[in-house]
């Protein structure tokens, strides 16, 4: 049997990697999903990127599906001529208004500090929201800055580190609740847009509670969105932490967003932190991706460096659903040896696991005891050493029961619905197949057909089977062996 990823993969396509040569070479690197970050560039351009993955994916050169990202409320500084240089221990003025209108009569407390470097951002709270000694991050914890002095128009501020700053920089404000509408009206553009457009997948940045979601389930109602479009939370400061079991709860996915949490918390806790995050999903029976940074080296290297190597073993043993690449297949040199090198990586991490599928705890309540026949169904295909199980659904409970348990042997499902392919193919270690719906009989024998002509299976191997059966007025899974 030809090699399967269990662990899905997620790339960004942007200039460097938006052509169809491109997209197509990504896909044959095990790209699964292509993420569209809709921080940058405008819809014309998107356009053009979506409908070169579509022609792929119509013409079967690829199989790929889609993610949105959204920009999220945000915080930044306003646009600048020429960089600012701070130095460490200078003193800077940090405020909502321009220079020219700080300096003037009726603000005699800055005329005597008239010769400090202004840094201006659009967060007009923050001077009622920050106390004094609280730290500011500037650029992404690139420039970390404590207030040392509250005034009524700006804030005085002590920089701890020398940093550059130019034009739109990120502001991050450790452990404050920002005062800012939850989904924007651009976010709102760009999500009506985007389901216009096929989107398979939300990432909401910056959620901050259960509300956030329910909030974008109902914008997606209005605006009459499919209702496979799965929601993926991404978990990017302290708030999102302290309300993390709800978050999870209500969204289809989890995304460990590295890089604005390293800015939230301190940066020694973020492996703790993302190991507690990637506990709670499994056992919860939530799906989750790892990203940022993995191989960040390779925007302008060909080789990974060691850490790098062992941040994506380290996911792979965290049992993720997913890994992401973003500015490594965006922007430089290095977009399909980026995937690549992940994929080696993913490869050789998982033939060193051993799946134990005590994970997923969650009690399912009514569902409880399908839940147990599908984990029975796994030790039985692992206990009979088969080549694989199949998997026949109409709803994708049991599929997803079978991925959330981490199996060690590859699980291809048929479902009988496009909707339904899209939420089970990026799933751990799934390969789905879209077929016509016909009698169990008939099902198992045109899925062996379709895995025999792809040399997924070959005859004489061992599979087990699981498929909805009527039984009085009960649906149960059947387990059955096949050698084919």
């Amino acid at each position: 049997m030809q090699y399967l990823k269990k662990t899905k993969i997620i790339t960004t396509l942007w200039p460097t990697s938006d052509t169809k040569e491109i997209i197509e070479k990504l896909y044959k690197a095990w790209a699964n999903v292509v993420r569209i970050n809709y921080s940058h560039a405008n819809y014309e351009y998107f356009s053009q990127i979506i409908n070169n993955v579509w022609e792929l994916n119509k013409s079967w050169k690829t199989n790929l599906w889609i993610l949105t990202d959204t920009k999220g409320p945000e915080i930044r500084t306003k646009a600048i001529e020429e960089k600012i240089e701070i130095w460490k221990d200078e003193n800077f003025i940090f405020t909502t208004l321009k220079r020219e209108k700080l300096i003037n009569p009726s603000l005699s407390s800055f005329n005597n500090k008239k010769w400090y470097k202004v840094i201006v951002c659009d967060y007009e709270p923050i001077l009622e929201d920050l106390p004094i000694w609280h730290i500011i991050d500037i650029d992404t914890w690139l420039l970390k800055a404590e207030v040392i002095e509250k005034n009524k128009d700006y804030l005085l501020c002590k920089a701890l580190n020398k940093h550059k700053i130019w034009s739109k920089r990120h502001v991050n404000l450790p452990g404050i609740k920002i005062k800012l509408p939850w989904i924007t009206d651009s976010d709102k553009n760009d999500i009506e847009f985007a389901v216009k457009k096929w989107t398979d997948f939300i990432a909401l940045s910056f959620v901050r509670n259960k509300e956030n979601i329910l909030e974008l389930k109902e914008f997606l109602k209005k605006i009459k969105a499919p209702e496979y479009i799965q929601i993926i939370s991404k978990i990017e400061n302290k708030e999102a932490l302290d309300n993390l079991d709800e978050i999870i709860e209500y969204s289809d996915w989890i995304m460990i967003a590295r890089w604005d949490l390293w800015a939230e918390i301190p940066f020694e806790n973020l492996p703790i932190v993302q190991r507690e995050i990637a506990n709670k999903c499994k056992q919860a029976w939530k799906y989750f991706i790892v990203a940022t940074q993995m191989l960040e080296s390779m925007i302008e290297n060909r080789i990974a460096t060691r850490a790098e190597v062992t941040d994506i073993f380290n996911a792979c043993m965290q049992k993720t659903d997913s890994t992401m690449l973003s500015w490594e297949t965006a922007m430089w040199k290095y977009p399909i040896q980026a995937v690549e090198t992940m994929t080696k990586v993913i490869k050789a991490s998982e033939q060193q696991l051993k799946y134990k599928h005590d994970y997923f705890s969650r009690d399912l309540w009514i569902h409880e005891e399908k839940k147990i026949l599908i984990k029975n169904a796994v030790y039985t295909a692992e206990s009979l050493k088969a080549k694989a199980m199949l998997i026949f659904t109409k709803w994708g409970f049991m599929a997803k029961t079978a991925s959330a348990f981490r199996p060690n042997l590859p699980v291809f499902t048929f479902t009988y619905t496009d909707s339904l392919l899209k939420k089970l193919n990026i799933l751990f270690w799934l390969e789905t197949f879209l077929i016509e719906q016909k009698s169990n009989e008939e099902n198992i024998k045109n899925a062996i057909k379709i895995l025999k002509n792809k040399k997924l299976l070959e005859s004489w191997d061992k599979v087990v089977t699981v498929y909805w059966i009527q039984k009085e007025s009960w649906i149960v899974p059947s387990i059955q062996v096949i050698k084919i």
